[in-house]
């Protein structure tokens, strides 16, 4: 094994052996399978398809360039919650120089009420409404099963894995799956990883592993307002 790859490999195991404290279980409630929030709206699969790709190229500029002040609270659920939310905002040119992101840019085709009736209105296990949820929230309130083939995923779905005494997402892009780990930010670690599917279907811990076979894996799942 090369110096690069064993380098990389201990970088992600650390990333993954911090995931466990991302949230406390006293905090969350069992998944219901099965189970998916009424959204607030539904988006046609036009709509569908260029917010998916708004997603992906937000979480992914968070990977390549470092979180943006914007983004204030990190962990895995407030990478999912800023993606989405900035994927929704107004991409005028203010806020592509905030973002310090202008090249390749997808559609615009969600119409502004629409993406402000979307926009921090996540649903609670509670029955209210707002910019927070956490993670199970996410998956439990606002989010429809796919599966447990990782091979069902669309860019912009969830991964969702219980570990018993936490449970942790991450994003599939559409060829590679980027989190945060929840951890405190410290010099030369701001806590985002990207691992491939192989990476991950072949790690050690295999509490990871996004396979059916892996009772840890909680499975696929699209936000619930995506066709």
């Amino acid at each position: 094994m090369s110096v690069r790859l064993a380098a990389r490999r201990r970088a992600l195991g650390a990333g993954l052996l911090l995931l466990g404290a991302a949230t406390p279980l006293r905090a969350l409630m069992p998944v219901a399978p099965g189970r998916a929030a009424e959204p607030v709206a539904q988006l046609d699969a036009e709509q569908s398809r260029a917010l998916r790709a708004w997603v992906v190229r937000i979480a992914e500029a968070q990977i390549r360039r470092g979180p943006t002040p914007r983004w204030t609270h990190r962990d895995c659920a407030g990478l999912v919650r800023f993606a989405v939310a900035e994927a929704l905002a107004e991409h005028d040119a203010r806020w592509r120089q905030a973002m310090g992101i202008s090249r390749r840019l997808p559609p615009d085709t969600v119409p502004a009420a629409l993406r402000a009736e979307l926009r921090h209105r996540w649903k609670r296990p509670d029955g209210s409404t707002g910019a927070y949820v956490n993670a199970i929230g996410l998956v439990q309130e606002n989010s429809r099963p796919v599966g447990r083939d990782l091979r069902l995923a669309r860019p912009a779905d969830l991964l969702f894995f219980d570990q018993g005494d936490a449970q942790h997402l991450m994003l599939w892009t559409g060829y590679r799956i980027v989190y945060h780990n929840g951890a405190e930010p410290r010099p030369g670690d701001d806590g985002l990883r990207a691992v491939t599917p192989r990476e991950l279907l072949q790690w050690t811990d295999t509490r990871w592993r996004p396979d059916a076979t892996n009772p840890n894996f909680a499975g696929v799942h699209t936000l619930a307002f995506l066709a």
